[in-house]
């Protein structure tokens, strides 16, 4: 198993075991697990996103409407 996935598995067992106790343990592993999609957020647009990892917009190709990009 990947790393990436034991620690998908690690983040879900502790929303899972932290569900109903109402000592903030919930909270924190909702935290936890928000942080780890935004990474994963961040890895992909800076892998897809042509204006860079910053999210600037590209430049427009000759002819291309802004609306369009």
């Amino acid at each position: 198993m990947s790393i990436d996935t034991e620690k998908h598995h690690a983040l879900l067992s502790a929303l899972k075991a932290a569900q109903g106790k109402g000592d903030g343990s919930f909270e924190q592993a909702v935290t936890d697990a928000f942080e780890h999609v935004f990474e994963h957020l961040g890895h992909l647009n800076s892998h897809v996103s042509l204006g860079g990892p910053d999210g600037d917009d590209r430049h427009l190709k000759p002819g291309e409407s802004p609306t369009l990009r």
